[in-house]
């Protein structure tokens, strides 16, 4: 029976042209564009700008810059501090100064000199002593002197020692966060005075301004639009009977009144969920009135954003 219907569907068709032969399935949907805002991080007044609607910028372009002033000024604030803070963190790892060292040494010398010159008078006292020639009391004095001069020799040394130390572990470690977070501070401060400046982050062409110099910002909030090459896709709705017959990467062709002929684009999106759905659950005669949402990245011409396209399913 099914090899009869089979043949007889086949005589009808070479009988009737044109019968059982499907119509490819056309779908209505428009252009949309996929822009690159470019944004403040930081609140601020628009100080110039530095491009007009219509023109190509590459990315690192200068856009527009915020006023600075106050950003300049806390970055020289910044950098002082990391001046002294390194001359305090010198001042603790490489011991006295010179001219404090050359005065430790020289009364040092001075000492050891006053030394030598008490050993000698002690030592001819003492033999004037043994000769009867000095009282008892003038080697007593001798020998004081020589012993004084001796302990101011040893007062001094270690003087001289500890000018020549550095400053003890604790303070160094000190001195060396300060200068870290005079550091960091310093850093930040140059990273807020570059975020004045913003510069276009692609490549493309500008869309929109949305703001004009002396306006006041806030932070992300957009001041202009860009459109990057290749950011246009075509945005229609199929319908449920029809959406497995598509797949990612598929080519779909794409017309509209007075566009080129040849337009294509490529399938780069499929909503999982329905956009029309019926509030009943999807009887077969329900799932016919389902819609999803599908995007194809079109290739080729650059058609303007919000233009009406007709898509259809390339063979």
């Amino acid at each position: 029976m099914e090899t009869f219907l089979a043949w007889l569907t086949g005589l009808i068709a070479i009988v009737i042209p044109g019968f059982g032969a499907t119509t490819e399935s056309t779908f209505n949907g428009y252009i949309e564009a996929r822009y690159v805002y470019a944004s403040p991080v930081s609140a601020g007044q628009i100080e110039t700008i530095s491009v007009k609607e219509g023109d190509e910028v590459l990315a690192g372009d200068l856009l527009f810059r915020l006023k600075q002033d106050q950003q300049i000024s806390l970055l020289q604030a910044a950098e002082a501090r990391v001046t002294a803070a390194e001359a305090a963190y010198a001042n603790l790892t490489t011991g006295g100064r010179e001219d404090e060292l050359d005065v430790a040494r020289a009364s040092l010398q001075k000492a050891e000199a006053d030394l030598d010159l008490a050993r000698e008078s002690a030592a001819r006292t003492q033999k004037l002593f043994d000769q009867g020639l000095v009282p008892r009391s003038q080697l007593d004095q001798d020998i004081a002197t020589q012993k004084s001069a001796e302990a101011l020799v040893n007062q001094l040394s270690a003087q001289l020692k500890v000018t020549e130390l550095p400053a003890r572990d604790a303070q160094q470690q000190q001195a060396e966060a300060n200068l870290a977070a005079a550091r960091a501070d310093a850093e930040k401060a140059r990273w807020d005075l570059a975020d004045r400046t913003i510069t276009a982050p692609v490549a493309g062409r500008i869309e929109k301004v949305f703001f004009d110099p002396g306006e006041i910002v806030q932070a992300g909030t957009p001041v202009m639009s860009i459109l990057p090459k290749g950011a246009l896709k075509v945005k229609f709705y199929l319908p449920e009977a029809e959406r497995a017959a598509f797949a990612m990467g598929d080519t779909v062709g794409v017309n509209c009144d007075g566009c080129p002929d040849g337009l294509t684009a490529t399938m780069s999106f499929f909503a999982s969920d329905p956009q029309f759905t019926p509030p009943v659950i999807y009887s077969r005669d329900e799932r016919e009135r389902l819609t999803f949402l599908a995007e194809a990245t079109l290739t080729g011409a650059a058609l303007p954003p919000g233009q009406p396209v007709t898509v259809e399913r390339l063979k």
